[in-house]
């Protein structure tokens, strides 16, 4: 599913599960960029998962779920997995990436695309690591890499929280980080 598609899915659901009303009364309320990154952890807290999204070979998008760290001050976000994986190998092509959360309870969602990095230093691994994982990377130094998410732009709807976007084209309120600098991964 193309991210187009997985937009069209969260209206769909929000639709579905009563946010008519809450549409039909949208104002042109505005947030401030604080209020809207203090909203966006509250919805990736609620949620334990997340779909990372690359494009594959051919371009194509490829969702995957994935069990990240909560984001840090400056919003960057740590992933652990294999790196035998078809997501590291997409990275390595394109470190273009998209992280969606979905919280059903509060009929809301965070996109953030931005730029991902392979991590595999001994000391970062450490640092991002959950005990939890100990059977999934026996070998932590052959089986276990990160993926560091550089955000370069947050999208958040949060229906019961009145944080809505343009009725007209139904565009999400925006937090822009700035231009990642990209580079040629290894």
């Amino acid at each position: 599913m193309n991210l187009k598609g997985v937009f069209l899915t969260v209206v769909l659901t929000l639709l579905l599960a009563g946010a008519p009303a809450a549409l039909a009364q949208q104002t042109k309320q505005s947030f401030s960029r604080e209020q809207l990154i203090t909203a966006a952890r509250e919805i990736i807290s609620t949620t334990r998962y997340a779909a990372l999204i690359t494009l594959d070979s051919a371009g194509r998008p490829q969702a995957r779920t994935v069990d990240p760290f909560p984001p840090e001050k400056n919003f960057i976000i740590w992933i652990g997995t294999n790196p035998r994986t078809r997501k590291v190998a997409a990275i390595r092509r394109n470190p273009h990436v998209s992280l969606y959360y979905f919280d059903h309870e509060s009929q809301a969602y965070v996109t953030i695309r931005g730029t991902a990095r392979l991590v595999n230093d001994a000391e970062t691994k450490a640092k991002w690591f959950k005990d939890e994982w100990k059977a999934f990377y026996p070998d932590r130094a052959r089986d276990f890499i990160l993926i560091k998410v550089t955000p370069e732009q947050l999208e958040i709807v949060n229906v019961k929280s009145g944080i809505l976007g343009d009725s007209v084209k139904w565009l999400p309120p925006t937090v822009h980080f700035g231009k990642a600098r990209l580079r040629k991964l290894p």
